[in-house]
């Protein structure tokens, strides 16, 4: 089979850079990460190839720095042993997920470390770096400095005091930290009390950049429409003062420092983990500059959870405009808040909550737990994930309605009024803003405008006394049906469109230049005279009170409390035999 062309800009067409925050891979990726990056990012994806824009989704793993290191001891192994173990991991779950990247790649490339090195030397170069001396813990029991994620603490922001706070940010309040900071700090690797020792580094010269990118900031803020969470994490850093941001860490395990006196440490993660998608992309194509070096032809669209705002907003855009190259900077930011798990908090480093595999364990289908997911996304306000929440939505959103309006009219085999030409309107309006969410329950007005217009048409009735009627409202329905499936693609890419028997080549692609909006706007012309529907089968199931009891039990407590309960079971059912 020939080799895929890549996806290269195009002159004249509306080219879209769409990156997701690198999953870091210290654990399996539970739904809250998934939501918060990687299902955002491929609805937009989704939706900006079904406009006929030309798109590229760029992922990977985030494999350097002290997470890393901490996991590979916990596992007993090498870094790299950790890295190709979650990897495949991670690129498993998004493949069940149904995740569109056009590469999902990693950071641990040589790619990654000649792109980074060569964006430090020309930060060096223009003279945006600087040295100084830092306080670090040191560990005399391992005999070590304790990098960010080696070492724990309670956190001094006033009215936190969260007890396990890490030493570069505070999980709880977000706060971004120096291990220093930490009161009561403790080594991870062996629980004892690090003192405080001299180290040198190099530092970011952020202060010194503030006016390259307070311009960035405010003019791209307003034209890429970025989301208030963004807008106010951003102004909360630049109004407490750029301060010079320390870039190197010493560890073993990252990309060197190529300067004499720090070739024994590496990048600071945070450094370079953004230059990952510049990387990713290189080893997708050798004409990756065509993507990150084209601001005139070229739109970056980034996703990301909260926390990570800062470095892509100041950190990360403070290091390319240092450069002085013509780099393609963000033009819109979509930020997610916390997706919070029955009565607590989602949590990796503690296994709390429902993991990617786990998901894929319940037997429901990747198309209902993408639809829960992107209609709970959190966009402007922490949302809860339930068990009962999700078999709610399942039963009376999908089933009850979606589901129930194309059953009946696949099985079955006037216009509607206006409304449906304003919800197209009104979704290609959100889905342009990144308004993810109101997309998708735009798309879902769709299907209840549907469901009533077969109720009200009485098709059953006319089946026997006006045929003509009739055929009429089903050539609608069916036309609302494959409009449906067009919509919804972004959110849940395969749910109808086999049972229509439609051929890729045949759909909808909401591209301007061909007026495919305008016909969409008359589902009684999308379906030609005699086509031939697959075999209609139901398209959803519901979730039982049981089903959902047993599932909210499994996934109670942590996954450690997980695995013992497990083994309990299996002695007890052991003792028995």
């Amino acid at each position: 089979m020939a080799e895929k062309a890549a996806v290269l800009p195009v002159e004249g067409r509306r080219n879209v850079l769409v990156t997701s925050a690198l999953p870091y891979v210290n654990n399996v990726p539970h739904l809250g990460n998934i939501i918060g990056c990687v299902l955002s990012a491929d609805a937009f994806a989704r939706y900006c190839r079904l406009r006929g824009h030309n798109v590229l989704y760029v992922c990977g793993t985030d494999e350097y720095g002290t997470a890393t290191e901490t996991k590979a001891l916990e596992e007993g192994c090498s870094p790299r042993e950790i890295c190709d173990k979650y990897h495949a991991i991670h690129k498993e779950v998004y493949e069940w997920f149904d995740i569109s990247f056009d590469i999902f790649g990693r950071t641990s490339s040589p790619q990654q470390t000649e792109v980074c090195q060569d964006i430090f030397l020309k930060l060096l170069e223009n003279n945006w770096l600087s040295e100084n001396t830092m306080q670090q813990l040191y560990c005399n029991s391992c005999q070590r400095f304790l990098a960010d994620r080696l070492v724990e603490g309670y956190c001094p922001t006033p009215g936190c005091n969260y007890d396990s706070a890490r030493g570069d940010q505070c999980e709880k309040c977000g706060k971004l930290l120096n291990s220093t900071e930490l009161i009561d700090p403790k080594c991870k690797v062996c629980g004892s009390t690090p003192c405080v020792r001299d180290t040198d580094h190099l530092f970011l010269e952020l202060p010194l950049l503030k006016e390259k990118l307070e311009k960035y900031i405010e003019e791209t803020s307003v034209a890429g429409s970025w989301s208030q969470n963004a807008i106010h994490a951003t102004n909360a850093w630049l109004q407490e003062g750029l301060k010079p941001r320390c870039i190197t860490r010493d560890l073993k395990w990252g990309v060197p420092v190529p300067h004499e006196k720090y070739k024994d440490k590496v990048f600071y993660v945070w450094f370079d983990a953004p230059i990952g998608y510049i990387s990713i992309t290189a080893c997708y194509t050798p004409e990756w500059e065509k993507w990150w070096k084209n601001p005139e032809n070229v739109e970056l669209y980034q996703f990301m959870g909260k926390d990570n705002v800062p470095f892509h907003t100041v950190m990360f855009p403070s290091t390319l405009l240092g450069t002085g190259e013509n780099w393609t900077l963000m033009k819109t930011i979509s930020v997610t808040e916390y997706l919070n798990y029955e009565s607590g908090k989602f949590s990796k480093t503690k296994g709390i909550g429902v993991f990617g595999n786990d998901a894929k364990a319940t037997n429901i289908p990747p198309e209902l737990w993408r639809y829960y997911l992107l209609t709970n996304r959190p966009e402007a306000s922490d949302t809860l994930f339930a068990w009962t929440d999700l078999q709610a939505k399942c039963n009376n959103e999908l089933l009850n309605n979606l589901g129930n309006f194309i059953n009946r009219v696949l099985s079955f085999i006037a216009k509607p009024e206006e409304t449906v030409g304003k919800l197209i309107e009104q979704y290609i309006n959100a889905m342009d803003k990144v308004k993810i969410k109101q997309g998708l329950k735009i798309a879902m007005a769709i299907s209840s405008e549907g469901n009533a217009y077969l109720q009200e048409s009485q098709f059953w009735k006319l089946y026997k006394q006006d045929p003509s009627s009739c055929a009429t409202v089903i050539k609608t329905s069916i036309g609302l049906v494959y409009l449906l499936a067009c919509l919804l693609e972004p959110f849940m890419p395969t749910f109808s469109k086999e049972q229509l028997n439609l051929c890729p080549e045949e759909h909808l692609s909401f591209c301007d230049e061909k007026g495919e909006i305008e016909k969409a706007k008359r589902p009684w012309d999308l379906i030609p005279s005699g086509h031939r529907i697959g075999k209609p089968a139901p398209l959803f199931k519901g979730l039982e009170n049981d089903t959902v009891n047993d599932l909210r039990d499994k996934f109670a407590g942590s996954q450690a409390e997980r695995k013992l309960r497990t083994e309990v079971a299996a002695q007890l059912e052991a003792t028995r035999i």
